[in-house]
């Protein structure tokens, strides 16, 4: 059985001036999608076959990626459960010309083996700790996968379309688009990565609607997948501004997903992004007060000011370098 050293994969990518935004900065959708192929990668090769995303902890976006440095994504597995895994995705950036590296995100990740129909199945192969440090890191990701469980069985009920944050403010914003062949990484099945960054782009836009101006991506928040995309279906991502600050805001993103011949909607998953309005030369700058009026939007922004304090607490560790 391989140890979790033995797992490690190394994804470098060089960032062209294709991959940024308008201020030469990586496009976090971008980013995302790297994150989410590499993952794949990694769990794909202890399943012995496909993989999809069931959930991911939150990525926070610590530092920016500019055109010419490269990317290194360092991901490896932590624990092994009867069909799903635990994966990380260390990401830093280089800059070519002093060699000075510098850290972006940490993501943490929850694969699922399945069948060619999408289906959970079993993982033919454990983890076994090489020493007392992996055997404390598996143990801390065992407890991790028991901490998501709770959400993780209300799968069956998610799926159903239900009203949720994206639809229920004043500011929001609607996309729909076909899923195709190029948005497939195993066969018939949509890549997380892919869809990721289109929720990104489409709560940007809502977002770049609201200030008016340009912004960057801060971070996603915990985020669970309730049910796979094929390609042939059409995916709907409704985007609703929930939470304003001094210089961020947070967007609620729902995307669901539908077989226009089997006439069938199921919800994917919710996200919630944070940006933060910037100007021309990166200096952040003041978002547009938003006041909650209805009851609903009283309601989320509760909710956004909790997922806010848990962010900053969460961004300051990792900034104190306690990664």
């Amino acid at each position: 059985m391989p140890s979790i050293k033995d797992t490690n994969n190394q994804m470098i990518q060089f960032v062209f001036p294709e991959y940024t935004n308008n201020l030469g900065t990586l496009h976090g959708g971008r980013l995302m999608d790297w994150i989410m192929l590499v993952g794949t990668i990694t769990s794909s090769r202890i399943a012995k076959g496909p993989t999809v995303l069931g959930a991911t902890d939150s990525i926070d976006f610590i530092n920016p990626v500019y055109v010419g440095e490269i990317v290194i994504l360092d991901s490896w597995v932590e624990y092994v459960g009867k069909s799903s895994m635990e994966v990380i995705v260390r990401v830093n950036a280089e800059n070519v010309e002093t060699g000075k590296r510098k850290f972006i995100t940490l993501s943490t990740l929850a694969f699922v083996a399945v069948d060619k129909d999408g289906k959970p199945r079993k993982v033919p192969e454990k983890i076994k700790p090489a020493d007392k440090t992996e055997e404390d890191i598996y143990n801390k990701a065992k407890e991790r996968r028991k901490k998501r469980q709770p959400e993780i069985d209300k799968r069956e009920e998610k799926v159903i379309h239900t009203v949720d944050e994206a639809e229920v403010t004043r500011y929001k914003l609607q996309t729909t688009r076909t899923v195709m062949p190029e948005d497939a990484f195993y066969g018939q099945m949509m890549s997380v990565g892919k869809l990721l960054k289109y929720t990104d782009e489409s709560a940007g836009i809502l977002g770049m609607r609201y200030v008016k101006g340009n912004l960057v991506t801060g971070s996603l928040d915990n985020l669970f997948f309730y049910t796979p995309i094929r390609v042939g279906e059409v995916i709907t991502l409704q985007a609703g501004v929930t939470y304003t600050g001094n210089t961020s805001l947070e967007i609620a993103i729902k995307v669901y997903s539908e077989n226009l011949v089997k006439e069938t909607l199921n919800h994917t998953c919710t996200a919630f992004l944070t940006f933060v309005h910037i100007d021309s030369n990166g200096k952040s700058k003041k978002v547009p007060p938003l006041k909650p009026e209805t009851p609903y939007e009283i309601r989320n922004w509760k909710e956004a000011e909790l997922r806010r304090e848990v962010r900053k607490q969460r961004v300051a560790r990792y900034k104190s370098g306690k990664v």
